[in-house]
């Protein structure tokens, strides 16, 4: 039988109906049967302080951590703000990474897909996360690059990804379940 690997999705936009929550549902949906994608809520994270956790550990702090820690890799997919990374996201890195030297993050396999309405896709965001995950140890896939822009036409009225794009997403998603195999195996 073969080794099914569980990857942690965290997705840097909170709303509801996100394009890239949207775009993770799809890449779940494409993704072979290798990888089960399970997303991380981030939205009742709060901000990392490191007082906070001297007091009293938030309870949501330690149900991240725990579903990081569980988790073989971690997927991130981002929109940009300001050419850079979200703040809620930046929160949940710095939550992960916390209380130093007991990173849920290190070692883990990972991925960066940025996706925004905008020509360039995210490359700012993308570059950003990708610069905090030299930090925390995370092997990440280089190639194919993933920033995909134009992304409010990237699914039909009802939430179904569109055919044009359907082939760059499946040849991403293959592409990092191999980067996963590679770099979890033991």
């Amino acid at each position: 039988m073969s080794q099914v690997y569980s990857v942690a999705v965290v997705v840097g936009s909170l709303r509801k109906d996100s394009l890239n929550r949207k775009v993770a549902r799809a890449l779940s949906e494409l993704a072979p049967s290798s990888i089960a994608l399970q997303v991380v809520e981030i939205g009742d994270l709060p901000l990392y302080n490191e007082d906070v956790e001297a007091e009293a550990l938030p309870q949501s702090w330690q149900r991240f951590r725990d579903e990081i820690r569980r988790s073989d890799a971690v997927l991130f997919v981002t929109p940009e703000y300001n050419r850079s990374v979200p703040g809620c996201l930046k929160n949940a890195i710095d939550v992960g990474s916390r209380p130093y030297g007991q990173s849920a993050w290190s070692g883990k396999p990972t991925a960066v897909v940025s996706v925004s309405p905008g020509a360039i896709g995210g490359f700012g965001a993308n570059h950003a996360v990708r610069q905090s995950l030299v930090f925390l140890d995370m092997p990440c896939m280089q190639m194919p690059e993933a920033y995909i822009g134009g992304a409010a036409a990237l699914f039909d009225e009802s939430g179904q990804l569109n055919e044009k794009t359907r082939p760059f997403l499946q040849a991403f998603i293959d592409k990092f379940a191999s980067w996963v195999k590679l770099n979890r195996s033991v």
